[in-house]
């Protein structure tokens, strides 16, 4: 076992990657994503669907610690959730769900909560090969960050839930990818890996069990569902 260590939005997470993984799947992506950029002679944008509770986060900080650690073309991780629209911004939109008209705030983390516009804009400069700003997001001021970190480098290695949605706009996001991957997982997975990551952040137990049902496993349904067809899929 390879045991990798971090910080995800506070939080303290080791997580343990079978060297049957890493030796068959991880080294091998690496391996072919450096041959990519090597052909192109610039820069390369890979985007890593999933859904909510898949771990695309973690996967993501991992293979950029792997590829220092075989001393292999360096990794630029980047979020797309930093792109959430402003609190101030959701609190006075509304939207329908089950029959309720309910505040776009109360369901934070669907695909009408992001700016698609500006997410769009941001990577085409991305993938481009500019250096530019990038946001992130805080979960204690609860809005994005702008520019927090930088992009630069020659692989960027792009995560979020709807990279890959077939749905008006998102569809045209993988337009500007040099490579896709979706990380697919069963949906009772997910939902206990959700209602975990809500208890640690502090939640109640009901309480993180409401939300998950109402919020996160809806989204996660719908990435499932309707996300198009990536150049590797890989099943947690």
């Amino acid at each position: 076992m390879m045991r990798f260590h971090f910080l995800n939005n506070g939080l303290e997470v080791d997580v343990d990657f079978p060297d049957k993984d890493v030796r068959e799947i991880y080294v091998p992506l690496l391996e072919h994503l450096t041959q990519l950029q090597e052909r192109k002679g610039g820069r390369i944008l890979v985007m890593m669907a999933a859904p909510p509770g898949a771990g695309k986060s973690t996967l993501a900080a991992f293979l950029a610690e792997l590829a220092k650690k075989m001393e292999m073309t360096p990794i630029t991780v980047i979020g797309m959730d930093g792109f959430h629209r402003y609190q101030e911004d959701l609190l006075r939109h509304f939207t329908e769900r089950d029959g309720e008209i309910i505040s776009l705030v109360k369901i934070k983390g669907a695909p009408e909560t992001f700016d698609l516009q500006k997410l769009t804009d941001r990577i085409r400069r991305v993938a481009a090969g500019e250096c530019c700003g990038w946001p992130a997001y805080d979960r204690l001021l609860h809005n994005p960050v702008e520019d927090a970190v930088t992009v630069e480098g020659n692989i960027i290695l792009l995560e979020g839930n709807y990279l890959l949605l077939d749905a008006p706009g998102w569809r045209d996001l993988s337009n500007y990818a040099d490579y896709t991957i979706f990380l697919k997982a069963d949906e009772e997975l997910l939902a206990a890996r959700l209602v975990e990551r809500q208890i640690a952040s502090g939640k109640p137990a009901e309480e993180a069990k409401s939300f998950v049902k109402k919020s996160d496993l809806a989204n996660a349904r719908l990435v499932l569902a309707q996300s198009k067809p990536a150049d590797l899929v890989i099943t947690v």
